[in-house]
């Protein structure tokens, strides 16, 4: 099962902040990060969440 987050992202298309939710995942870096998708336009978000 994995990890998820749910807040607020920036859409860069819509140039607003969306609520949604998405999954938590660990970049090459081991920086945690979200993904999730714009409820609008349907973009991929993303959102830094800190080290893991």
């Amino acid at each position: 099962m994995s990890e998820t987050w749910s807040g607020e992202f920036y859409c860069v298309k819509c140039r607003d902040k969306r609520e949604a939710s998405g999954e938590v995942r660990v970049n090459d870096k081991g920086t945690k990060m979200a993904k999730a998708v714009c409820p609008v336009c349907s973009t991929n978000l993303n959102r830094i969440l800190g080290k893991a």
